[in-house]
């Protein structure tokens, strides 16, 4: 794996020496990410300073924190909703805030990843924000046109549309700097779970050609505005008796992604078994394609629904992700009536305590 980073750093630095040239944020945190795994997993949570079960928005809280002592090594927010210039994203986190959140964890030693749920540019109304809206029209979610993805490309009828799109991602993105004014290394994670067709940027919603356009198109635009901070993470979701070759269907290529993740959950008790089999097979694929193509694994979406099963972090999770070389694994959020993360108050807290205190599981302390 260091070969292949190390070639990564001189393929970008234009084959000269690495030694002779400033590596980007980007090759920084790669080199930090993958001499991180050989420690341990790296665990993460969604929108963790931002909301609980309990509060919202109050400063330098976490039910990750307020469970174990410890903040996670990695936080992950959602740019959902910056495309249609809203003040809020679609979890009504203001982006404001998550600029904050994003130097306030970079301060402390920690790892920041991006998503975005960007909202159906077909169907949405241009200046229409969230509210009234029925979920899910005119959402990420919303699958009622099936060529989404051509009508945005170049050429496309809602091409200009989208690079007004894509240029906000780009004008919040230069918020994400440090106290010196230099940007802050990001994972970046776009189009991800496009092995299902649940998004409009699915499977059955677009050719390969397309999606591969569609992340081109983005990267490139993004690259061109000087965006040399961001580890791309290509990311579908976990599936049956995996395969390389499935989870390299729609493969942007390895000059485009340093990074190469899967999405899974188990949703009720009942799946434990299923779960943890499924994601063993899974990782084991991944793992192996990762070294294959020079990339760094990682579990980059999992969780149990409000946590039915209170022992799940030490009986499940752990035994399924303890034995693969993944860089970190990322629960995703703590809301009222859905979480994934632990909470002080739930009878899993004091199992995720054991999870914390496993010799595998990396938290921020771990890290910094």
């Amino acid at each position: 794996m260091t070969v292949s980073l190390a070639a990564l750093v001189l393929t970008a630095c234009g084959g000269q020496k690495a030694a002779t040239v400033e590596k980007t944020q980007a090759q920084q945190l790669l080199e930090r990410l993958d001499t991180l795994r050989q420690k341990g997993i790296m665990y993460g949570h969604q929108d963790d300073p931002m909301y609980g079960l309990t509060w919202e928005y109050d400063q330098d809280s976490s039910d990750v924190k307020n469970t174990c002592g410890d903040y996670p090594a990695i936080m992950g927010f959602d740019l959902g909703g910056i495309e249609m210039a809203d003040a809020k994203n679609l979890d009504s986190v203001p982006f404001t805030r998550m600029t904050q959140e994003v130097k306030n964890h970079y301060r402390r030693g920690g790892i920041v990843t991006l998503s975005w749920h960007p909202r159906n540019p077909v169907t949405t109304i241009e200046g229409g924000g969230w509210a009234g809206q029925k979920f899910p029209e005119g959402t990420a979610w919303d699958v009622s046109d099936t060529a989404v993805v051509k009508k945005i490309l170049p050429g496309g009828e809602y091409h200009e549309k989208f690079e007004v799109w894509m240029q906000r991602v780009s004008d919040f993105l230069a918020t994400l700097v440090d106290d010196e004014g230099k940007k802050i290394p990001v994972i970046f994670r776009p189009w991800h779970e496009n092995s299902g067709s649940w998004f409009w940027w699915g499977e059955e919603l677009c050719s390969v050609d397309e999606y591969k356009a569609l992340w081109n198109m983005l990267q490139d635009k993004l690259t061109a505005d000087g965006y040399d901070n961001l580890v791309w993470s290509y990311s579908p979701g976990c599936q049956d008796n995996l395969t390389a070759e499935r989870l390299l269907d729609r493969y942007p290529g390895d000059d485009r992604v340093q990074m190469l993740g899967l999405d899974g959950y188990q949703w009720t008790p009942e799946e434990k078994d299923a779960f943890i089999a499924r994601t063993k097979q899974n990782l084991a694929v991944l793992c192996q394609t990762a070294e294959e193509h020079g990339l760094i694994p990682a579990l980059t979406e999992t969780g149990m629904k409000n946590m039915t099963e209170p022992t799940w972090w030490s009986s499940t999770l752990l035994p399924a992700v303890e034995e693969f070389p993944i860089s970190y694994l990322l629960t995703w959020r703590n809301y009222k009536t859905e979480w994934f993360g632990p909470a002080p108050s739930k009878p899993d807290a004091p199992y995720f305590v054991e999870f914390y205190n496993a010799e595998k599981t990396l938290f921020l302390e771990d890290i910094k």
